[in-house]
């Protein structure tokens, strides 16, 4: 099962293709280009103009750089870090040779070879460096414990509202009250589960179906829901209790302040190398009780960034009539 120690930012030696990782390498050499023009430059007035002449020949080398080690990152994380970091800092010296061999045969480059490379292997060496200490800062103990404690705020809520429904069905109909215990028990042990490890979202949306049926019961008629699930994600993961929070807002903050309820839209989909999914749900012209509703969004946005950096994203589109909660993943499969 696929669990956050296989996630990028536990990782000492960088994962290539990972968005996140190539932002901090853009911006990271960069910044340190900026700083060696502010050093080579006579005036602050040369200062920009020098950093335009020397991004001119370091963006091509570090496009490329990126390119070459995301190609190779599965070759790169079989190899022992320390000897993993040797390559990449020997791989970046050599491409820089070669770029600046090729410039200086075009007349476009004076200076010597070797100061480039030196200057080229040491700021790989930079980055690479500041990788590993954010891993040591990112450590999977730590991400475990801080993804526990964002889980252990939902619970409460999560199973308090379930509870609520069931009590509510015990003496009017308890067949059904029985069957719901039985949903209930689901939930429990899904509120139980490793927060580390990441289930497939089919499991995660037949827990939300359950949840609201248990809604269901509770709110009857008031309460509509539109599954729009295209696709088999039985192979697809997420991280656990995704889903469940933002059903739970949809039926707390849309349908139940509303006299005659209304419709919850939940749309799952994948559009190329991204998971889509949606969650909507009306307003009634309510005044949203706003405090739980975006504790639990900001809950969720910190669990994603533990998951995936970058590469997630959570964003919300209120308009008069809807609230809709827009996650955008990127599409995976689960590891044996």
């Amino acid at each position: 099962m696929t669990s956050i120690r296989h996630f990028p930012a536990t990782y000492p030696l960088p994962d290539w293709r990972n968005f996140g990782v190539m932002l901090r390498v853009l911006l990271g050499v960069n910044f340190l280009t900026l700083l060696a023009a502010l050093v080579q430059a006579l005036t602050l007035d040369q200062w920009l103009g020098r950093f335009v002449e020397m991004a001119a020949l370091v963006e091509p080398l570090l496009l490329l750089v990126l390119g070459l080690l995301a190609a190779l990152r599965d070759q790169l994380r079989r190899l022992a870090l320390r000897l993993g970091q040797v390559v990449v800092v020997v791989l970046v010296m050599l491409l820089a040779l070669a770029q600046q061999i090729y410039w200086q045969s075009l007349g476009f480059a004076e200076g010597s070879v070797v100061r480039v490379m030196l200057l080229s292997g040491a700021m790989s060496a930079l980055v690479l460096l500041y990788f590993e200490l954010r891993a040591r800062a990112f450590s999977p103990a730590q991400a475990e414990a801080r993804l526990a404690a964002l889980n252990a705020r939902i619970r409460p809520h999560f199973l308090f509202n379930s509870l609520n429904a069931v009590l509510s069905l015990i003496r009017a109909r308890p067949q059904q009250a029985e069957a719901a215990l039985e949903s209930l028990s689901d939930l429990f042990r899904a509120a139980m589960r490793d927060p580390a490890e990441l289930v497939s979202l089919a499991d995660e949306i037949a827990l939300g179906q359950q949840y609201m049926a248990l809604e269901k019961l509770r709110l009857g008629e008031r309460l509509t829901v539109n599954w729009q699930i295209a696709g088999d994600f039985s192979q697809t993961p997420i991280p656990p209790l995704m889903l469940q929070p933002l059903l739970e807002n949809a039926v707390y903050h849309g349908v139940e302040p509303a006299a005659a309820g209304g419709e919850v839209l939940v749309r799952v989909v994948r559009q190329g190398d991204q998971l889509h999914l949606l969650i909507a749900n009306p307003t009634c012209g309510q005044t949203p009780r706003a405090v739980g509703n975006q504790m639990a969004l900001a809950n969720i946005r910190e669990r994603l960034a533990l998951y995936y950096d970058l590469e997630a994203r959570l964003d919300i589109v209120a308009g008069d009539e809807t609230y809709e909660v827009r996650i955008i993943l990127p599409w995976q499969t689960l590891r044996p």
